[in-house]
C-alpha cells in the first residue's frame, strides 16, 4: 500500500508535468444533494483524462536501461494516451495494445504522441494478456494502467489537489475501473485524519469490485457489457485492491440509463464533454442524491469520447429522461391522415425530428399505413401523456 509520503513525492515529480484541473460548483447538483457539490474536472487534464499522472510517475522512475528497451501498456484509450504522451517526454519508446472497437478519437491521440498501436482482442484483459507476452518478447516494461505503486501515487494527486481545491469537503465520488484512481484518492483523503467518504463507482455490467469486496480478494467477471469503456476491467488490480479494501467502505454500480443521463446533463448544465466513464460518479449522485453528504466532490474522470458515440449516447440518454420518443403508429390510409396525427401532435407540444411514411408492409391492412416517428418532448410526464392521447384517439402504437 502506498502511503501520504508517496502521495507527495509523486506531486512533486508531476508539478511541471501537469496542471491543476480545476474544480467548478455545480448549482444543479447542489440542489438535489441538498449541499454543495463540486466537480473535480480531470476530463480537462492534457490527454483528456487523470492517466498521464500515474503514467509519468511510473516512467520516470525507470532506470536507464529500462527505458533503453521502451515500454509497452494495454488501454481502451486514456491510458494509452497518458503512457504515450509520458513516453515522448521522457524520450522513450512506447508500443500500446489496444480492443478492436476502441474509440477512434482515442486510437488517433495516441498515435499523434508517437506510440505504435496493436490492436488485439475486445476487452483491456485481452490488450493486457498481448502486453504481458510482448514484454517478455522485447524485454519492454509493463506500463500498468492501475496495478503498481507508482500508478496509484501517480492518481492520488487528484486528491491532493481536491483537498487543496476544498479543505471543507466530507464526500468525494470516484469513476472506477481497475482501482487505481479509487484507491489513489482514498489514500490522499487520510492525511491528517480527515473524516472524508471515498465512494467508488462502477458500471453495473462491467462491476468486478462489488463481488471482489465480498469475497476478500479479486474475483474475474466472466462477461462484460457497457458503454462505459474507460471503466470496463473484469479484475480488480491487487495493488489498489488493498487499499479500496481498507479505506473505501462503498462501491455504487449504476446502469446503461443513468451513464447516458449523467453524459447529457454534464453537456447541458456544466457545459463539459465527458465519456459516459467519466460521468459514472454524476450517475450515481443522480440515482440517490441523498445518500451523499455534503460538500460533495464528483470525480469527472474522463472527456475522450468519439463524436459519432456521443451522439448515441445524448440520444439514449433524451429517451432514458423521457425526452425523446421513437415509435411507430398506425393510421388510415386515407387523405389527411398523417396531417390529423402530426397536428394533434403538435396541440401536445411535440417536436417533430422525423417521420417516415410507410405505405407497404405484410404486417399493414389495406385499409392502413404506418408512421415512423422521432420526438423531442420535455419530460417523463410529457412522454406519458402523448401516449395516453393517442390510445385515447383510436391509435395503434408500438414503441421502438
Amino acid at each position: 500500500m502506498i502511503e501520504a509520503r508517496d502521495v507527495v513525492r509523486a506531486a512533486e515529480l508531476l508539478h511541471d508535468v501537469v496542471a491543476p484541473t480545476p474544480l467548478e460548483y455545480s448549482r444543479w447538483l447542489s440542489e438535489l444533494v441538498g449541499g454543495d457539490v463540486f466537480l473535480k474536472c480531470e476530463n480537462l487534464q492534457r490527454t483528456g483524462s487523470f492517466k498521464l499522472r500515474g503514467a509519468y510517475v511510473r516512467m520516470a522512475r525507470l532506470s536507464k536501461s529500462e527505458r533503453d528497451r521502451g515500454v509497452v501498456a494495454a488501454s481502451a484509450g486514456n491510458h494509452a494516451q497518458g503512457v504515450a504522451l509520458a513516453a515522448q517526454l521522457l524520450g522513450i519508446k512506447s508500443t500500446v495494445f489496444m480492443p478492436n472497437g476502441a474509440p477512434i478519437p482515442k486510437e488517433k491521440a495516441t498515435r499523434a504522441y508517437g506510440a505504435e498501436i496493436r490492436f488485439v482482442g475486445t476487452s483491456i484483459d485481452d490488450c493486457l494478456t498481448a502486453a504481458r507476452a510482448y514484454a517478455a518478447e522485447t524485454g519492454a516494461v509493463l506500463i500498468h494502467p492501475f496495478d503498481h505503486p507508482d500508478i496509484v501515487a501517480g492518481q492520488a494527486t487528484t486528491g491532493l489537489e481536491i483537498v487543496e481545491q476544498c479543505p471543507q469537503v466530507r464526500t468525494v465520488v470516484v469513476p472506477t475501473g481497475g482501482g487505481g484512481l479509487l484507491a489513489g484518492i482514498a489514500t490522499a483523503m487520510q492525511r491528517d485524519g480527515m473524516p472524508i467518504e471515498v465512494v467508488g463507482v462502477q458500471a453495473a455490467g462491467a462491476a468486478a469490485y462489488p463481488a471482489s469486496l465480498a469475497a476478500g480478494e479479486p474475483v474475474q467477471l466472466d462477461r462484460m457489457t457497457t458503454m462505459a469503456d474507460g471503466i470496463a476491467v473484469g479484475l480488480p488490480g491487487k495493488v489498489p485492491f488493498e487499499t479500496i479494501q481498507q479505506y473505501v467502505g462503498d462501491v455504487r454500480t449504476v446502469g446503461e440509463d443513468s451513464l447516458s443521463k449523467a453524459v447529457l446533463l454534464v453537456l447541458e448544465r456544466a457545459k463539459l464533454v465527458v465519456e459516459p466513464a467519466g460521468a459514472a460518479a454524476v450517475a450515481a449522485v443522480l440515482d440517490e442524491p441523498k445518500r451523499f453528504k455534503p460538500p460533495v466532490v464528483v470525480v469527472l474522470s474522463g472527456g475522450n469520447i468519439d463524436p459519432l458515440l456521443l451522439m448515441r449516447v445524448i440520444r439514449h440518454g433524451m429517451a432514458a429522461a423521457g425526452r425523446y420518443l421513437s415509435l411507430r403508429v398506425r393510421i388510415p390510409d386515407t387523405p389527411g391522415g398523417l396531417a390529423t396525427l402530426l397536428t394533434e401532435l403538435a396541440a401536445l407540444d411535440a417536436n417533430l425530428i422525423e417521420v417516415v411514411h410507410e405505405r407497404i408492409s405484410e404486417t399493414l391492412s389495406l385499409e392502413e399505413v404506418e408512421v415512423a416517428l422521432q420526438l423531442e418532448l420535455r419530460g417523463e410526464e410529457h412522454r406519458q401523456r402523448i401516449l395516453t392521447d393517442l390510445t385515447a384517439n383510436g391509435y395503434s402504437y408500438t414503441l421502438n
